[in-house]
């Protein structure tokens, strides 16, 4: 086994190291092949295409009416109609018709005054050309149509047809051949539903970036997963890059090696790439995406790609992406962009430049983002996120009051017109987001989960359009309303019912420890997992501790938190903790025990502003319908009978259940 660790010794910044690369590969294209034009959406042309035909071809009718010539109807007035007679001095004729020989006018049939079978009268007269479409009018042969370098859109197809060009010469699609590595990963069509051994994990990178490889206008390969075995990934890619005696090419354009990029004992791409030709660069100061590697063998580039899913698509776009586009001598991809103002201040480490995933929603016609976690492990994140914030190396973060470009991963248009729900997470609301798009499917939800208060803040300083809360108040064991009026004091907001439900200890099935109340978590040492600071559930437990005289310091693993009630119960179900407070739902979600310990309001906090807008009104009308009641029952753990009522009004200022 080779034990040698992989240093970086020599990390450059993303346009240093892009610099390399291009100064190594961007002169190399693809070859030219010849098409038909049907087949060609997409593809780039390699020489211009000419014209060999007019379009059209012929002087044709634009209107329904009569083919005229004109200097027949000069003089014709209303009060001094002029006769026309079709067959003789005029020709009916339809839209598109070939105009008939001396004829150059077409009056339309709207404007005639139909007298019998043989006479029409005209009251204005005709002007030469009028409503014909003069032969070559669109196109004439041997106009360039489209200079080399083009990529073929479908509008260009219908130019390219019209103008007689049925074949073009365009450049080949680069191929890559991408070769997923380790010995943990596994075949999605081998692995069974979820019982796949402990360690493994679904091979899926290889997909990915075969879709990001057809995106970028490539074709690719997937070699069979290899695992961390040097001489086996070494043949494969040694064998991907060898050049052909009779082409004196290699088979492939672009080698992506996924994991083993990293500096770790048994990450083989470096040593691989170096035994058979020359690496180039070795890690990037950008998070994700910091262990990529690249190198050059027989003259074809070779990638290593970390295995992380975000790090390899970050990767893929930053550097693969744009060479295979140049390759085929295409245009880099732009991306739509916007200014955003963080909902809170985002950290970020010196040095470093972040790419950090954010949604992005419309309020008060400002655009405001929620960062999504940043671990480079979490695909989600990425198909969660509305939009990318590029953080600068040398920034230590961006503060509330600042705007930034972020780059859009969804149109301007359909983030405006996403409703943001910011505070305590519940299960409910992945459900009213699906709901709500079978009512209204231009209607779209954005929930970002940061506890009750976090969501009360963000109201407080106009970051989202309703906020997802349950505070118990320990002296009347009310919920959210004494918090409304003492963070919320002078602003309208509106409290209506989403749910009630159970809050209770989530346990591993059949609970092996036999923990029956918070009470346990002390007198049997159960490593618990928290809830962050600010939310609802924290704020319960402290409220439940400070009841049984117990000091936060007496249990173990207070001071680990997670986001939401779904990592609780994962945490539960891995074995990290023993237990930890969640809802039911959750619980329910992952077959994990459930002991109750009591029954909260979960409540939405709107402002006044938004309470009426027609967004807002689709997500009350939504929550209060049979098909949305319906499925949160059968989620389990909850009660509806409170669903859809306003507990608290902007005028009254008093609660109504």
């Amino acid at each position: 086994m080779n034990t040698k660790r992989n240093v970086y010794l020599d990390l450059k910044n993303i346009d240093d190291a892009r610099s390399v690369l291009f100064e190594q590969f961007g002169s190399i294209t693809t070859q030219i092949e010849e098409m038909d034009v049907v087949d060609a959406k997409g593809r780039v042309l390699a020489e211009p295409a000419v014209a060999s035909v007019s379009s059209p071809n012929f002087h044709a009718a634009a209107m329904d009416g009569i083919a005229v010539d004109a200097s027949f109807t000069f003089g014709a007035k209303e009060d001094s109609p002029v006769t026309l007679e079709p067959g003789k001095t005029a020709v009916w004729v339809n839209t598109g018709h070939l105009m008939p020989e001396s004829t150059n006018a077409v009056i339309m049939i709207e404007h005639l005054n139909i007298i019998d079978d043989i006479s029409v009268e005209i009251e204005a007269p005709a002007v030469p050309w009028q409503h014909v479409r003069k032969m070559g009018e669109d196109i004439v042969a041997t106009k360039q149509l489209f200079a080399r370098g083009h990529r073929i859109d479908s509008y260009s197809l219908g130019a390219l047809l019209s103008g007689g060009v049925f074949r073009v010469n365009v450049y080949k699609k680069p191929r890559v051949l991408i070769i997923p590595t380790g010995s943990e990963l596994i075949d999605w069509k081998t692995a069974g539903a979820g019982d796949f051994p402990a360690g493994k994990v679904i091979e899926s990178n290889s997909v990915v970036l075969g879709g990001l490889a057809q995106d970028h206008g490539a074709e690719f390969d997937c070699h069979p997963t290899i695992a961390d075995d040097l001489s086996a990934i070494r043949e494969a890619v040694s064998v991907a890059t060898a050049t052909r005696e009779r082409s004196g090419k290699a088979p492939y354009d672009m080698v992506c090696i996924i994991g083993g990029s990293s500096a770790g004992s048994e990450d083989y791409a470096k040593p691989v790439i170096e035994s058979l030709g020359r690496v180039l660069v070795h890690g990037v100061t950008m998070m994700p995406g910091k262990p990529v590697l690249f190198g050059s063998i027989s003259g074809t580039p070779v990638f290593g790609i970390p295995g992380y899913p975000v790090s390899a698509i970050v990767v893929f776009e930053q550097f693969a992406g744009p060479l295979l586009l140049n390759m085929q001598k295409s245009k880099p991809v732009h991306r739509q962009t916007a200014m955003v103002s963080p909902a809170r201040k985002m950290a970020s480490r010196l040095g470093v430049e972040e790419f950090v995933r954010v949604k992005i929603g419309s309020v008060d016609g400002n655009l405001i983002s929620s960062q999504l976690p940043r671990g480079a492990g979490s695909i989600t994140t990425l198909t969660e996120a509305d939009g990318i914030l590029r953080i600068p190396k040398n920034v230590e973060g961006i503060s509330e009051k600042e705007q930034v470009k972020a780059t859009l991963l969804r149109p301007l248009a359909a983030i405006e017109n996403t409703l943001v729900i910011t505070g305590s997470h519940d299960n409910t609301l992945d459900l009213l987001a699906d709901q709500v798009k079978t009512v209204n499917d231009r209607v779209s939800i954005s929930s970002s989960h940061v506890g009750s208060m976090g969501g009360l803040m963000a109201i407080k300083k106009n970051a989202c359009h309703m906020a997802g809360s349950h505070l118990l108040d320990p002296e009347d064991g009310s919920y959210n309303i004494s918090y409304v009026k003492k963070y919320l004091a002078g602003q309208k907001v509106w409290v209506v019912n989403l749910v009630i439900r159970e809050q209770g200890l989530i346990l591993p099935k059949h609970n092996p420890k036999q923990i029956k109340s918070i009470l346990d978590l002390h007198q049997k040492e159960g490593r618990f997992i928290n809830r962050q600071a600010g939310s609802g559930t924290r704020v319960l437990f402290d409220y439940q501790l400070s009841e049984m005289g117990i000091s936060p310091r007496e249990i173990n693993g207070y001071e680990n938190d997670e986001y939401t009630h779904m990592n609780v119960a994962a945490a539960v179900l891995s074995g990290r903790a023993d237990t930890g407070l969640g809802i039911m739902a959750a619980a329910r979600a992952l077959d994990l025990d459930f002991v109750p310990v009591i029954t909260e309001s979960y409540d939405l906090v709107i402002p006044n502003r938004f309470y009426h807008t027609p967004n807002v009104r689709v997500v009350l009308d939504t929550i209060c319908s049979q098909p949305f009641l319906k499925r949160v029952n059968a989620l389990g753990g909850y009660s509806t009978e409170n669903t859809g009522k306003i507990v608290h009004r902007p005028e009254s200022g008093s609660a109504e259940i």
